[in-house]
């Protein structure tokens, strides 16, 4: 089930004020669309904060591949997203989050053990930490975003034949969206 905005932030101010990894990585998952263990799998290079679109680059690494070609993407950081990738590039690791990932594995169970934990009294019986990237999806839809870049931004395959064609849209157009998402 999507949760509802009004329960996202409510979440998102939660992690601001606990301010710990485990709420960097929730933090950082609600306003990317992120699977779980491409978040907990990061490399600290994987998040570029020193352009003009601060982003995360979702790619295979040797401790956790990706679910689908289409999973390797670039997304651009808009609100909670930006501030956990701030903190997280704030600490010395290797790892943006090495209590889940030390270089030879991604231990993404753990993580979503923990944060299901910590969202079970907050939310409603059914939500999950899925259930934040099937939100996203819901609120690209909101602001009318092409279902092609809600793809190309959440990793997922298109069943479009023309949507294989092409290198798939810029950072400027995708942080257009995000940044209207985040509203």
């Amino acid at each position: 089930q999507p949760v509802p905005l009004d329960a996202i932030r409510r979440i998102q101010r939660e992690c601001m004020n606990v301010d710990d990894e485990n709420r960097w990585l929730l933090a950082l998952i609600s306003d990317t669309g992120m699977r779980l263990s491409e978040a907990a799998g990061l490399a600290r290079d994987d998040i570029v904060l020193d352009t003009d679109i601060s982003h995360i680059i979702v790619r295979p690494h040797r401790w956790r591949r990706l679910k689908t070609k289409d999973s390797a993407r670039h997304i651009p950081l808009v609100g909670a997203s930006l501030w956990a990738a701030k903190r997280i590039q704030q600490h010395d690791s290797s790892y943006a989050f090495p209590r889940y990932c030390d270089g030879k594995i991604c231990n993404a169970n753990s993580a979503s053990a923990a944060l299901n934990k910590w969202m079970k009294p907050r939310l409603t019986d059914h939500a999950v930490v899925h259930s934040l990237r099937h939100s996203m999806r819901d609120r690209l839809r909101a602001v009318e975003c092409p279902s092609d870049i809600i793809d190309q931004i959440g990793g997922w395959s298109s069943s479009s034949i023309g949507s294989s064609y092409g290198k798939g849209y810029e950072l400027p157009v995708l942080a257009k969206w995000m940044k209207m998402m985040e509203g």
